[in-house]
């Protein structure tokens, strides 16, 4: 039998995440390599490109895709730049493996969600991580069993060192409780129907006139509520963890446990400090997952459908913050495609 040749990757973006999914695919990823990266930064694409044996660096997403070796995409370019380099990748008919947000707002995602209907099939698979993390895959199997019974309330903490100099309040919800969105509806099996943001004064540590922490509240068209606290400024490590309230029982997952130590008169264990290192496994699973499928001509994972509703709950989120109150979402109806 003819071993098959590697999938030929082009990586939009070679910053801090593009760069760790170069690093990925040539070092972790099976059945993949790096045939092209792509940066506005020519210089930062070479230097890139210089690690990679048989890579090219462009400036240009289009140009990329057009190499005869590149046949998949993996954006991770700012949410800005997402929309035009998924349309185009769409043109190439290539499967794509894009990073959250899938774009910025709603408006832009139900026009890529409009596009990838009319090729009449999935192309893309959204990076929401979360769904490959060991402990969210196992609080998901266990809901799905339906031994807890009815889920009633999902209690959410995300909490980071500090904060990026360039972060604004309204980026606590579009860049960080977007995953709370997603593994709101993911977990559950419902839509988000309304969100509140709530504003506690301010911590001392929170840069500028920045509103950290928060306290946002997803309802849901299956009678639960969910739950969110935002506290990008907490000042002692990287905490993401979920606590699901059911009719006949609890479960929750991210207390960090898995190796507590005991000495000289104490115990105790350690705080992941950033994302790359609480979800390590969780990268490496979804791509090679997304790796895997686009070998076997599939597409899997979260959808356009999934990128477009974390928008639309993400841009109800930050109305609900600017302005008060509780904003209700009105989603399209879910295509055919998605179901």
């Amino acid at each position: 039998m003819t071993e098959r040749a590697p999938l030929g990757v082009a990586v939009i973006g070679t910053g801090r995440m593009g760069a760790d999914h170069v690093r990925r695919i040539r070092e972790v990823t099976s059945g993949a390599r790096v045939a092209a990266v792509v940066d506005v930064d020519a210089e930062r694409a070479k230097a890139v490109a210089a690690r990679v044996d048989g890579c090219t660096a462009h400036t240009d997403p289009a140009a990329a895709m057009t190499a005869a070796d590149v046949d998949a995409v993996l954006i991770a370019s700012p949410g800005p730049a997402h929309e035009a380099t998924l349309l185009a990748a769409f043109e190439h008919d290539l499967p794509v493996l894009c990073e959250k947000p899938l774009t910025p707002d709603a408006a832009s995602a139900l026009r890529v969600l409009e596009a990838e209907q009319r090729l009449g099939h999935r192309r893309v698979q959204v990076g929401f991580m979360r769904r490959y993390d060991p402990e969210y895959g196992k609080l998901k199997a266990l809901l799905t069993t339906g031994q807890l019974g009815r889920p009633l309330m999902l209690h959410n903490r995300h909490r980071n060192v500090a904060s990026p100099p360039f972060f604004t309040s309204a980026m606590l919800i579009s860049d960080s409780v977007a995953h709370e969105a997603d593994a709101t509806r993911w977990l559950l099996g419902h839509e988000i129907t309304a969100v509140t943001v709530l504003r506690p004064t301010p911590s001392a540590n929170a840069p500028g006139t920045l509103q950290d922490p928060q306290f946002v509240v997803f309802e849901t068209d299956g009678g639960a509520l969910s739950d969110v606290e935002i506290f990008v400024n907490c000042g002692f490590g990287y905490q993401v963890q979920a606590e699901v309230v059911c009719e006949r029982g609890t479960a929750r997952i991210g207390d960090g446990h898995a190796l507590v130590t005991h000495m000289a008169g104490r115990w105790g264990g350690t705080i992941a400090q950033d994302f790359t290192e609480r979800f390590e496994t969780a990268y490496d699973q979804e791509i090679q997952a997304w790796v895997d499928a686009t070998r076997r001509g599939e597409v899997t994972g979260p959808s356009t459908w999934d990128g477009y509703a974390a928008a639309a709950v993400c841009e109800a989120g930050v109305r609900a913050l600017e302005d008060g109150g509780r904003v209700e979402l009105d989603l399209v109806d879910k295509p055919a495609l998605y179901t």
